[in-house]
């Protein structure tokens, strides 16, 4: 690639400002299997590009964080590395110290690990999808 030219994205990956994590992770999933770091699903899935057209892929593999692995029932394995990390919007509640005030909502963005299936083994006892 010439210097200073951008990479064009595929078309369905979206480029708006106000994704939700669940849009900005999937479009990371794809750039990561297109790229040849992550695997499929095996599954194929359609999706629409912003002109409206219907574009089948397969579904890139799941990424997950060291929370969201756990909340699965499964826990990174030592010595893992993130796969990838992604910057992800947070949301947290502040609650009044005084009564009669109301709880302070927050948004803002964090960087996050997430890690594949193959760098997560099952929680013994714990249960697994």
């Amino acid at each position: 690639m010439e210097e200073g030219a951008e990479a064009s994205a595929p078309s369905y990956i979206r480029k708006e400002s106000a994704m939700t994590n669940e849009a900005i992770i999937f479009n990371v999933r794809c750039e990561l299997m297109e790229a040849g770091k992550i695997g499929t699903t095996g599954r194929k899935i359609e999706l629409e590009t912003e002109d409206g057209e219907k574009v089948t892929m397969m579904e890139p593999e799941e990424i997950h964080t060291f929370a969201g692995w756990r909340d699965r029932g499964y826990i990174v394995k030592k010595g893992q590395h993130a796969t990838a990390k992604i910057v992800i919007w947070k949301h947290t509640v502040k609650k009044a110290k005084k009564e009669g005030e109301e709880d302070t909502e927050k948004m803002f963005q964090k960087l996050a690990a997430f890690f594949t299936p193959a760098q997560v083994e099952a929680i013994e006892g714990g249960q697994t999808k």
